[in-house]
């Protein structure tokens, strides 16, 4: 499975925008600048994040986006499916029919043990990202990064306004 760039774009940019001061707004061009990311494409994930209500946004000079909610109510599963749709990882074509030797034998309704083991890594996957918020990588940042990176991020955000 490979998701687009985008689902990392809109990761890393929901986790950009839970660390902005009540109130600020960040436009696209000053994500994607951070990230060293096209804007042109950016907006597309953004866009798709808002139409999710998972950010909002604003329009004027000091318009831009922001989170829609609060961080730890906003899951990485979310986010990708806003982005890449709900539909599942693995899709089943029911090959196991085309089987020159079932002659008469019916293939039962039930999805065969390829699928069903597909189908069950697919909702592994799932679960783990609906477990994982955006608060939840706030706080591995903050144990992670240097105090002087953060506070050189949160200075460079507040330069934007």
């Amino acid at each position: 499975m490979v998701l687009r760039n985008q689902v990392e774009w809109a990761l890393h940019c929901c986790t950009v925008l839970a660390s902005l001061e009540p109130g600020q707004y960040l436009a696209t061009k000053d994500l994607a600048e951070f990230h060293g990311i096209p804007k042109e494409y950016l907006s597309k994930a953004l866009q798709a994040l808002s139409t999710a209500k998972i950010i909002e946004a604003t329009l004027g000079p000091t318009g831009g986006y922001r989170l829609a909610k609060t961080p730890d109510k906003i899951t990485f599963l979310e986010i990708v499916e806003a982005v890449e749709g709900k539909t599942s990882t693995f899709e089943c074509a029911e090959i196991r029919k085309n089987n020159p030797c079932l002659g008469k034998f019916k293939i039962g309704p039930r999805p065969c043990n390829i699928a069903r083991v597909m189908y069950r890594a697919d909702e592994a996957w799932r679960k783990e990202l609906r477990n994982t918020t955006i608060a939840m990588i706030m706080e591995q940042l903050v144990k992670e990064l240097p105090a002087e990176v953060l506070e050189k991020n949160k200075a460079w955000m507040g330069s934007r306004r």
